[in-house]
C-alpha cells in the first residue's frame, strides 16, 4: 500500500499544476528536473511583444494589399513624370512618397488652408476620391504654363483664380489618365472630377474616424519640390482588395507597346525642339593665319560650290541639301536622307 501513497512533494506539484495558468503548466512540464545530473535552471522565456491597439485607427487594409498600392503606383509615377515634363517643357521628377494608412480627420488636418483639394469620382469605386496638390508646387507649374521659368518665387497664400482653375485642369487630366492606365490590370476605372475646393474643412466625403489610404507623391520642378496626395477612401476599395494581390499589378510594367501608345509617344515627340544645323564648308588654317585674320579677310575652302550641303539634327547627320533663298531669306532645299553615317563624318 505504501507504493500507493502520494509523497508530499508529490502532492504540492499536483496542486500548484491545477491553481496555475495552462501556458505556465505547459513551461513547467518542459522544465528539467532538479534531479537530473549538470541540469541548471534554463532562462525564462521572454513574452512576445505586445503591440498596443489603437481603436481610432484600425489597420484595415492588409500588407499585401499596401505592397500591391506602392508597385502600382510606383510605376504611375514615371509615368506621370514623363507626361508632365511634354506638357511643360522640362524636366519633372514625381517619386512615391509612401502609402499610409490613417483616418480622414487626421489627413485633413495634416494639410494647409488654403490649398487644391480636387474631389473625384472613380466609378466603379463606390463614393468619392481627393486629389491634393500642395500650393509649394501648384503654383509653380502654373507658372511655368504661363511662360514662366523654373526659379521659384513667394509662395501665394490664396485660393486659386479662374484662369487658374482652368490651367490646373489639364493637370487633373493627365493625372487621372495616367491613374486609370495604372490600375487597367487591376479593373478599368473612370476618374473624373467633380468639383475643387480650397478649404479643406468644406470637405467631408466619409466620417472623420473612418479609415482612408493615403497615396504621396513628391514632385521636383528644378529646385522647387512639393507634394500630391491622392486620398483613396477604404470603403471604395473594400470590396476589391483581393484584386490588390501580386498576381493582378506584376504584369503592369511588362506590358507591349499597343498602337494607342505608340501614338501617344509620337504626339509628345512632334512637339519636341531639336537643333538643326548645316555645315556649309570646312578648311585648315595655321594658329598664325586666324590669330591675323581681320574683318573683311575670305577663307577660301575645297568645297565645290554646286556639290550638296550636310544637314545634322542633335549632332547627327541626317539630311543633304543644297543653298538657297526663299522669301527673301536664306534657306536651304532637302534633298535626300543619309543613310551611310560613316561616309557623312568624312564631310
Amino acid at each position: 500500500m505504501s507504493g500507493d501513497v502520494l509523497s508530499q512533494e508529490e502532492v504540492e506539484g499536483l496542486l500548484s499544476a491545477m491553481s496555475s495558468s495552462g501556458e505556465e503548466a505547459t513551461e513547467a512540464s518542459h522544465a528539467p528536473k532538479p534531479t537530473e545530473p549538470g541540469a541548471g535552471a534554463p532562462p525564462r522565456k521572454s513574452r512576445e511583444k505586445i503591440v498596443p491597439y489603437d481603436f481610432k485607427r484600425p489597420e484595415r487594409v492588409g500588407k499585401e494589399q499596401i505592397r500591391a498600392l506602392q508597385t502600382l503606383h510606383e510605376g504611375f509615377g514615371r509615368n506621370f513624370a514623363a507626361g508632365l515634363s511634354a506638357m511643360l517643357r522640362t524636366m519633372v521628377e514625381v517619386k512615391l512618397a509612401g502609402v499610409d494608412q490613417l483616418t480622414f480627420s487626421e489627413f485633413i488636418f495634416s494639410l494647409e488652408n488654403p490649398t487644391c483639394l480636387n474631389l473625384l469620382t472613380a466609378e466603379p469605386l463606390e463614393g468619392n476620391l481627393i486629389l491634393e496638390i500642395n500650393p509649394s508646387i501648384l503654383y509653380p507649374i502654373i507658372d511655368r504654363l504661363l511662360g514662366g521659368g523654373r526659379e521659384g518665387g513667394p509662395l501665394a497664400r490664396r485660393p486659386l483664380t479662374e484662369i487658374e482653375l482652368r490651367l490646373v485642369s489639364r493637370i487633373n487630366d493627365l493625372f487621372l489618365k495616367e491613374l486609370g492606365d495604372a490600375w487597367r490590370n487591376v479593373m478599368d476605372l473612370d476618374p473624373k472630377v467633380e468639383r475643387v475646393e480650397s478649404n479643406p474643412q468644406l470637405v467631408q466625403i466619409v466620417p472623420p474616424n473612418e479609415v482612408v489610404v493615403l497615396i504621396s507623391f513628391d514632385l521636383a520642378l528644378g529646385e522647387i519640390r512639393g507634394m500630391v496626395n491622392l486620398c483613396i477612401p477604404y470603403n471604395s476599395i473594400e470590396r476589391i482588395s483581393g484584386k490588390l494581390s501580386a498576381n493582378s499589378w506584376v504584369a503592369y510594367g511588362r506590358r507591349e507597346a499597343t498602337p494607342e501608345t505608340i501614338r501617344q509617344v509620337s504626339r509628345n515627340l512632334q512637339n519636341a525642339l531639336v537643333e538643326l544645323r548645316v555645315r556649309l564648308a570646312q578648311a585648315r588654317i595655321t594658329t598664325g593665319e586666324l590669330i591675323g585674320l581681320r574683318v573683311g579677310d575670305i577663307i577660301t575652302t575645297e568645297k565645290d560650290v554646286r556639290s550638296s550641303l550636310l544637314v545634322t539634327v542633335e549632332g547627327v547627320p541626317k539630311f543633304r541639301a543644297s543653298p538657297g533663298a526663299y522669301k527673301a531669306r536664306k534657306a536651304i532645299r532637302i534633298e535626300g536622307v543619309i543613310s551611310d553615317l560613316s561616309a557623312a563624318s568624312g564631310d
